[in-house]
């Protein structure tokens, strides 16, 4: 563990130095050997702190001459905030979403929509040992329906996880469900009514649109920065139509905001003011970038108010179907919802990641997912400054899989979706994040993929289909 601080935090002061200029791309960086002496550590921690910093895209290695800075500075424009109209909007894009997961299993596409890791970042032969195990020791061989509220190993284990944002939460808190989206079902079952109001970021994830329309529900689209996410006042000013809020507030899908701790108890305390419950899609808060886990909106909530949604969908195992719910008061609602329309979550697949979790096996994984994401987007972000036109807005992620690309006006990226798949490239239009008639020249990219002088290659051939189609 010494050894890993060590040359991560090697890698970070190198990166920091390189940043601010006090290294300039091209300049020869010591050796191996001169760093290790300099840092009185063994040469081994030297190659991995230069490893760290050549994945990262700071670094290139030269056969025989040495180790040079590659950094470029990236002087991003950020996509404008979000301005939708704040009423009620029910135009659905059922037609462009079926068409865009319509190829999400064609491995002949690059697809760039997919909004999930590629199979080799995950730990598919681990869990397959640990499937084995989990229907040798489960009565019936996991065969049999199991209580309600979920797996008790799973939901300690998902308790015990909670420490890395100060959750007080114990495995009673918690009911397991069939991924993420199915908790935010039960959560809007529990909390609203047919004819409701609700209130979502804009641009949203095109699945909860379809699950409030699918309920009846009405839909308020809400101001969003694109770093920062919903904008607090906005919603002060939907309060008294709506009867329950969605929000994704760490590294939203698709735009990729985080929402300011200050502006998470804002939001908290505002709704409980009003006694609006808070449905929290946490799917993606253990995908960061930076030093700690942002904390969700349920480590502010006082009330019970705050449903917290979460998964191991987009981390470990996306056809797992393995998630939980914390529903605060309405818990004794939630469970009552699932009863009906599910009675039992899998038994086989919870006792699985009940398995893997244990003994940090989880957290191993996610560190080194959270690396080769981080150095993934470094990638497409370099690349689209390289290969996409000069107007292109974007911000550099800092967790997450999604980056919200916006182009010019002149770019209708439904028509660039169908001329990009004739290059077998697939990408998600903007217009399937929201109800309103908007976010057309935008589009999201998914990053979820292990780089490859390929998957440049594709990069640089969507930019060229952007800048034919200005």
């Amino acid at each position: 563990m010494k050894g890993e601080i060590l040359y991560q935090k090697i890698a970070k002061t190198i990166a920091w130095q390189i940043k601010t200029g006090i290294w300039k791309p091209g300049d020869k960086l010591p050796s191996l050997r001169t760093i290790s002496r300099e840092y009185g550590t063994s040469l081994n921690t030297a190659i991995q702190a230069y490893y760290e910093l050549e994945k990262e895209g700071f670094i290139l290695a030269s056969p025989k001459s040495g180790y040079f800075v590659n950094y470029k500075p990236l002087h991003l424009s950020a996509p404008t905030t979000t301005q939708p109209r704040i009423k009620y909007a029910a135009e659905e894009n059922n037609d462009l979403i079926s068409e865009v997961y319509r190829t999400i299993e064609d491995l002949s596409i690059t697809r760039l929509s997919l909004g999930v890791p590629e199979d080799i970042l995950l730990p598919i032969a681990k869990l397959n040992k640990e499937l084995v195990r989990a229907m040798r020791s489960l009565p019936g061989s996991g065969t049999r329906y199991e209580d309600t509220q979920g797996s008790p190993k799973l939901r300690k284990y998902i308790a015990r996880f909670t420490y890395n944002w100060n959750g007080l939460l114990s495995e009673d808190d918690i009911v397991t469900t069939s991924g993420a989206s199915h908790a935010v079902s039960l959560a809007l079952s529990a909390t609203t009514q047919k004819g409701d109001t609700i209130a979502v970021e804009s641009p949203v994830y095109f699945g909860l649109l379809q699950l409030a329309n699918s309920m009846g529900l009405r839909v308020i689209e809400l101001p969003t920065n694109p770093v920062t996410g919903v904008e607090p006042d906005a919603l002060k000013k939907a309060l008294p139509q709506i009867k329950a809020c969605i929000l994704i507030s760490n590294f939203s899908n698709p735009i990729g905001s985080c929402m300011p701790e200050e502006h998470k108890k804002a939001v908290v305390k505002m709704l409980a003011d009003h006694h609006i419950p808070l449905i929290e899609d946490d799917l993606y808060g253990d995908v960061f970038f930076g030093n700690s886990r942002p904390s969700p909106c349920k480590a502010f909530d006082e009330e019970g108010l705050v449903l917290w949604c979460c998964s191991v969908s987009k981390t470990l195992a996306p056809g797992y179907r393995v998630g939980w719910i914390a529903p605060g008061k309405f818990k004794k609602e939630v469970l009552r919802q699932k009863n009906i329309t599910l009675i039992s979550t899998p038994p086989l697949n919870q006792e699985t990641i009940a398995n893997f979790m244990e003994n940090d096996r989880y957290e191993n994984h996610l560190r080194k997912l959270r690396q080769e994401l981080h150095a993934n987007s470094l990638h497409f972000v370099q690349s689209i400054i390289d290969y996409f036109p000069e107007e292109t807005r974007i911000i550099h992620p800092q967790g997450g899989f999604m980056m919200w690309v916006e182009l010019d006006k002149k770019v209708d990226t439904t028509k660039l979706y169908y001329q990009a798949m004739q290059q077998k490239i697939s990408i998600a239009p903007g217009r399937m994040f929201t109800l309103q008639d908007q976010f057309n020249n935008c589009m999201r990219l998914s990053y979820g993929h292990q780089w490859t002088p390929t998957l440049e290659e594709r990069l640089k051939t969507l930019g060229e289909i952007i800048k034919k189609s200005m």
